[in-house]
């Protein structure tokens, strides 16, 4: 029985052809795992890519470093595995040229979304004769409908982002650093993480790890939406925001999760942009339903807010899956239908410059009537 990554990738090669391709170059970690099972955690940001070369009509090649093959061999069902040494023999280079230069003339779609000027530029050099068109279109609106299995895998990524802000939640108090808020929401999913993970096969390889950067304020600091923690202690009155967007990954699926408390009291009028906030959010949430087009999703949320004298028109959310952004995004001029089986992170904010922001945000599948929660987590303005 064909494995999920083999469907994919025959599917792709499907569409390739379709689009008069011979052949895709794939280079986005995200993706080389959609369709191959393989993933490592150093790659092309570190200047050490891996790659697919997946021909339209025959077996996938994987290029990789040899440091990473005995991963790559235990963690993917391709068959065709080659390494390749830094400042040996031209590098991965030499492979692309063996593999493509006989051919006198090449169609080959790559993600141009996803990969950098250089790379691209290098590749053009490794293949002389080949042309180059993108195929990011293509790969991310197969990515925009997911399978059952991926949301189960979803949802358990939904009940690690809860565990996160339980820890934190439980963490945050008068004279705590920002920055101990944070080990205790890593701890608190990686526990969680582990718990979901098996210590056979190739998910063995699989780290339970919570890690990247996390987006966390407090006090007038949540204005700054995408600030990080400091070592700043929480006082007596202070809002406290944690989002876990940039670090709620469990078996390469990524979540949008964001929840905001209050220490020993909270300001009548942060109170109230609290509410609207929440109020955003849930007018989004329900116009969620097969066939409304994305943009609209987006315009009942700005509708709240301007019935409360904002003007805001920011982003209500995006899919979410193997990437951190997807396609499609709940803003104006996405005109794409929704179905079910998408994933979306919906968000209702709210920012008063200089005093005070509000935010919330939830992880959610689009059913057949509606919508159900990634993330079933209270959201109630809360004291702690």
């Amino acid at each position: 029985m064909k494995s999920s990554f083999q469907k994919r990738t025959l599917a792709l090669q499907d569409r390739i052809g379709e689009q008069g391709m011979d052949l895709a170059l794939l280079t986005d970690p995200d993706t080389i795992y959609y369709v191959s099972g393989f993933c490592n955690y150093i790659g092309m940001e570190f200047g050490r890519p891996t790659m697919i070369i997946l021909p339209r009509a025959k077996p996938g090649t994987l290029i990789t470093p040899d440091a990473e093959m005995e991963m790559a061999r235990t963690m993917t069902w391709i068959e065709d595995i080659r390494g390749w040494m830094d400042g040996v023999n031209g590098e991965w280079a030499l492979h692309l040229r063996d593999l493509l230069g006989p051919f006198k003339k090449l169609t080959i779609g790559v993600e141009r979304s996803k990969i950098t000027p250089v790379m691209l530029e290098s590749f053009q050099s490794a293949v002389p004769a080949a042309s180059f068109v993108d195929v990011s279109d293509i790969v991310s609106e197969m990515r925009m409908i997911k399978s059952p299995e991926e949301i189960k895998a979803m949802r358990q990524a939904g009940e690690v982002a809860i565990a996160m802000c339980e820890a934190g939640v439980n963490t945050i108090g008068e004279g705590v650093p920002e920055y101990e808020v944070a080990l205790a929401v890593i701890a608190g999913g990686t526990r969680k993480a582990a718990e979901f993970h098996s210590p056979e096969g190739a998910e063995r390889l699989f780290s339970p790890m919570i890690h990247n950067l996390q987006i966390l304020q407090s006090g007038h600091d949540t204005t700054m939406a995408h600030s990080r923690p400091t070592v700043r202690k929480i006082q007596k009155g202070d809002p406290v925001f944690m989002c876990f967007c940039c670090i709620a990954s469990f078996k390469h699926f990524k979540l949008g999760f964001d929840r905001e408390y209050f220490v020993g009291s909270v300001k009548d009028e942060y109170a109230r942009i609290y509410e609207i906030a929440i109020g955003a959010q849930e007018a989004a949430l329900k116009t969620i339903r097969p066939g409304v087009a994305a943009e609209e999703v987006h315009k009942a949320a700005c509708e709240v807010y301007r019935e409360n004298g904002l003007g805001l028109d920011y982003r209500t959310g995006r899919g979410i899956g193997y990437s951190y952004l997807e396609e499609p995004q709940l803003k104006n001029g996405d005109k794409t239908l929704l179905e079910r089986g998408m994933t979306f992170a919906v968000d209702g904010a709210v920012t008063i410059p200089g005093q005070f922001g509000a935010r919330v945000g939830d992880s959610i599948v689009v059913t057949e009537n509606g919508y159900e929660f990634l993330t079933p987590y209270p959201k109630d303005l809360r004291i702690l």
